[in-house]
């Protein structure tokens, strides 16, 4: 456990101390153009998160830089007939002195901002929090003996213990990445808390730290329901999410680490993991190598466990590379190497949509045929309703992206929304597939 202490210990370092956590951040691409109109204002340059000067510090004419190379800063101090423009409409900001009327609209804007709970909720991605919410108690369904077999005290106890950890580590893993993207954020998703200005960056740290401590030491601190397979689901949750966010690691720069990243927790870990806690915690297998409720164990000998990891890794890489293409806009400005910026908006959002319709379309024709030969009539109808939901499923997919532009964000992002309600009926789905 010693290696994963001491990555802990660095990313409590890395988020305390932000000299070290900028030192790796990512600076947008600037392109220099000679200014047909010179300008005689000064140029501040301020190593951090954009932010407009209060009237007492700024001078009329004074243009903010963020992200500027200081070398290139340096040649440009004797030069005023050159303008600095973003790559892609990233202009610097100039302040004018603050009027009466602007005071007041400021006065209005702060009296108006919402409560710190609705921040939070806002902070933790709601649609990602379901996701882990609906996940866990489908997998013990799963895993369960028989139904009835679900419903008893012990159950419930180890489903709940392993939910509370559960859902702080994907708090943390979310919250994580919004912190060490709030200058990208500001580009691609201007309305979370962080990057509209509702949630001050030292806050969110002191959540994520708080979340994540709290998780991994559910992990480890209870005899019975403290499993394999939940320190599994947990601890491998905290090491791939902090290597794909946070800096020097951000494997998210690279495509295909990111999405084995992906695959792995959201197919392997979350449900392998848990369907082995399932089995440990709460239907009386015992622990040890020679219990047969292992993690390894269940993915190579139990076909339950093996299929919905292999499905929903399947379904978490799709939904992570539609999450890139209304993206791309800010990740090129920051140098993100996505597959969607390597080979463009049209084709990732084609190839992820025939994917998932292919995967429900497999998974679809397979259970209907699972259903014919299923020995009792409950079985054979559960079976057969879940595999033409699957059908359905990915009819719905293809339709409602007929009328989809690629390159247009509002309408991807809105799509992509409609992936994770497919993602929530599939968890739902999970259990009558036994």
């Amino acid at each position: 456990m010693s290696p994963l202490v001491l990555l802990l210990s660095c990313v409590v370092c890395l988020l305390v101390n932000p000299r070290l956590s900028t030192a790796f951040a990512p600076a947008p691409k600037l392109k220099l153009r000679r200014s047909l109109h010179s300008f005689h204002g000064r140029i501040r340059y301020y190593a951090g998160e954009s932010q407009l000067w209060s009237s007492s510090e700024a001078v009329n004419g004074d243009i903010l830089i963020s992200g500027l190379d200081k070398k290139e800063l340096s040649s440009l101090s004797n030069n005023h007939t050159d303008e600095i423009i973003a790559d892609t409409d990233l202009l610097a900001n100039t302040q004018q002195p603050q009027t009466t009327e602007s005071l007041l609209q400021t006065q209005e804007e702060e009296e108006a901002k919402p409560s710190f709970p609705l921040v939070l909720w806002r902070f933790t991605r709601p649609h990602t929090l379901i996701g882990s919410a609906l996940a866990i108690p489908s997998i013990f369904l799963l895993a369960a003996p028989t139904y009835n077999s679900f419903f008893t005290t012990r159950a419930f106890v180890a489903l709940a213990y392993a939910a509370v950890p559960s859902l702080l580590m994907n708090l943390y893993i979310t919250g994580l990445n919004q912190i060490t993207d709030v200058e990208i954020d500001k580009i691609n998703k201007p309305n979370l808390p962080i990057a509209k200005g509702d949630l001050k960056k030292s806050t969110a740290i002191g959540v994520v730290l708080a979340a994540v401590v709290v998780s991994l030491i559910m992990s480890v601190c209870n005899p019975v329901f403290s499993t394999s397979g939940l320190q599994v689901a947990l601890w491998g949750s905290f090491v791939l999410g902090t290597v794909y966010s946070l800096p020097p690691f951000r494997l998210k720069r690279h495509p295909l680490l990111a999405a084995l990243c992906i695959v792995a927790v959201r197919g392997f870990i979350i449900n392998a993991g848990f369907y082995s806690h399932a089995l440990s915690a709460a239907f009386g297998a015992k622990k040890g190598a020679a219990a047969g409720v292992g993690v390894l164990h269940c993915l190579l000998n139990d076909w339950k466990c093996a299929s919905s990891s292999l499905f929903f890794g399947v379904f978490g890489i799709v939904i992570a590379l539609m999450k890139d293409v209304p993206d791309a806009h800010g990740d090129r400005i920051f140098d993100i190497k996505s597959f969607t910026v390597r080979i463009g908006q049209k084709r990732i959002f084609r190839t992820m949509k025939n994917l998932l319709v292919a995967l429900f379309g497999v998974a679809g024709g397979a259970l209907l045929k699972w259903a014919t030969m299923s020995p009792t009539l409950g079985a054979t109808t559960r079976r057969g309703l879940t595999g033409l939901g699957c059908m359905l499923a990915g009819y719905f997919t293809h339709k409602e992206a007929k009328d989809v532009d690629p390159e247009d964000s509002g309408e991807v992002y809105d799509y992509y929304m409609q992936l994770w309600k497919l993602f929530y009926l599939s968890y739902l789905a999970l259990p009558l597939v036994k």
